[in-house]
């Protein structure tokens, strides 16, 4: 009998699934969009019921398109962004919002309501935080919970379990959040080495440090109680109420999850990962180097042990804003309406037509940004300079309110986007790695000239992968590992994965990316002195 596993991506604004064979070849995918939430100005919060019931509809759609009998399906893997998800004894969501809904128990990545948080933890100094480039991002979970134990404390004691959204689907699958009272349910290395500050090469918590924050009780309660199991791990199978609800037997094998970046660096892996950069861009955008040993990278997270590959490390960058700033510029254009007007009468994306608009312009005119940059700070610096107060800049602003001045304008922010990753690569370069080659997924991989804006601006090839839904693909990795159709994710990923095509950095361009890069450079050290003029004052 044929064998496939199922992954199951659950991102910012939509759950996938997709069926996949031994080889790593999808036969079919679904997807089910997602409700986020904002109750104020930096709060971002969502809902795990209904982030479960929209998976259970995309697998059952996922496995009917690929038309397979459901007993054919061997396991299913999970990755998902990593928020925080509140549950009460009874595996029920607990609020984590002002406006106390009590189905908004989600607290997702992008929420930066515990900035402050945040800050004081990196003030600590701990002998941890080198684990994580020395500071500590509102958008880990430590910050989160001081938060609500600080301003919602009625919220905090009510939960009895709190997990990365990783954990949750996977415990949800297996069952283990049935019942009047659940237990203490499993997690994944990735999510707690990552997010959570937990030591995986000690295997240990930072006990101190939790007893300093007022946060030990947390190691009293299921949150940090539940066995640490490695990455593509078998975590159970699917309990009875799951493989109903998705119409699968209840044999399929649940492999120990992922967050969703780090699903889609795994399925980027191919046979050689160090010395690769693998660049999942979406929303956001993260930045995974893999190592032998440990590197440690100022303002970028990491080492951590095991959280891709059970036998290595990585270190992981990040832009806070990339797809997300992409829509930003261009909706907050006068020139929006009539942009999507014109790529609807042609009959293709406006990024599609924006790019074609661009080529023309730069055979009438050259390089078109040569007096246009941009910052790309709008949420905050992840890494490496790990500042989330940090704000965007434009320079160059004229009068024009037309397609074209919206494309040079577009074009300033893919560049930007583009120095912001060269950033954190010449900060890895400087710690350790030797980054040779830049291994792309996500929406990326849609836009060719934001392709070989990255190229030219980093100067470095790029490997586009032949599956191009390598998140779906690490989850399926992780799947067929935990049945064992692979023994190890190592070989899981050479067997899955490949390359379609290499994109190479045209020469031509070095210069002038090498003159913006610097006017990049110059733009943050300009908005520290105006902050500096008004702190004065």
């Amino acid at each position: 009998m044929p064998r496939y596993h199922v992954g199951v991506d659950v991102g910012s604004a939509s759950v996938r699934a997709g069926v996949f064979d031994t080889r790593g070849h999808c036969l079919a995918q679904a997807a089910r969009p997602i409700e986020q939430y904002r109750p104020r100005a930096e709060f971002v919060e969502q809902s795990s019921d209904n982030i479960w019931q929209q998976c259970v509809a995309a697998v059952r759609e996922a496995v009917e398109r690929a038309a397979v009998a459901p007993g054919e399906i061997a396991a299913l893997g999970f990755d998902a962004t990593c928020s925080l998800v509140a549950l009460g004894a009874d595996g029920r969501p607990v609020s984590v919002s002002p406006s106390e809904e009590a189905d908004h128990n989600i607290v997702m990545w992008m929420d930066h309501r515990a900035t402050a948080e945040a800050e004081e933890i990196t003030a600590t100094g701990h002998e941890a935080l080198k684990y994580i480039g020395g500071q500590v991002s509102p958008e880990l979970e430590l910050p989160k919970l001081l938060w609500l134990k600080r301003h919602r404390p009625d919220q905090f004691a009510h939960a009895a379990l709190y997990l990365d959204l990783a954990d949750f689907m996977v415990a949800r699958a297996i069952g283990d959040l049935e019942g009047p009272q659940v237990g203490e349910p499993g997690r994944s290395v990735c999510t707690q080495v990552c997010k959570w500050l937990y030591l995986a090469h000690e295997g240990r918590w930072p006990e101190d440090l939790l007893a300093r924050l007022g946060l030990e009780a947390l190691l009293e309660k299921p949150a940090m109680q539940g066995a640490i199991r490695a990455v593509g791990s078998r975590a159970g199978t699917l309990s009875a109420a799951a493989a109903e609800a998705m119409g699968l037997s209840g044999e399929v094998v649940v492999a120990t999850g992922l967050i969703d970046a780090h699903a889609g660096a795994l399925g980027m892996l191919g046979e050689d990962p160090e010395g690769s950069l693998a660049v999942i861009a979406g929303t956001s955008a993260c930045h995974i180097a893999f190592s032998r040993e440990p590197c440690f990278v100022p303002g970028v997270w990491g080492p951590y042990w095991g959280a891709v590959l059970p036998d290595g490390w990585i270190n992981e960058g990040g832009q806070s804003a990339v797809g997300a700033l992409i829509d930003h510029v261009i909706t907050d254009s006068a020139a929006c309406d009539a942009l999507k007007a014109a790529a609807d009468t042609a009959g293709i994306s406006h990024f599609e037509l924006l790019n074609r608009r661009l080529a023309e312009l730069e055979h009438e005119h050259g390089e078109l940004t040569a007096e246009v940059h941009l910052l790309d700070y709008h949420h905050g610096n992840r890494s490496p300079r790990a500042d989330a107060s940090l704000r965007g800049m434009y320079s160059g602003l004229d009068l024009n309110e037309d397609i074209d001045a919206l494309a040079v304008r577009y074009l300033a922010t893919l560049q930007a986007i583009a120095y912001g990753t060269r950033h954190i690569i010449e900060a890895l370069n400087a710690h350790g790695h030797a980054i040779e080659r830049l291994r792309l997924c996500g929406g990326a991989l849609k836009n060719e000239r934001w392709l070989q804006e990255m190229a030219d601006a980093t100067g470095l090839p790029i490997e586009l992968p032949a599956e191009p839904e390598t998140v779906l693909l690490g989850g399926a990795m992780l799947a067929a590992t935990a049945c064992g159709d692979y023994p190890s994710l190592r070989e899981a990923a050479a067997a899955m994965s490949g390359t379609d095509r290499r994109l190479a950095p045209n020469p031509a361009r070095r210069r002038f990316h090498a003159a913006k890069y610097r006017v990049y450079h110059e733009l943050h050290a300009d908005q520290l002195k105006y902050r500096e003029l008004m702190r004065q004052a």
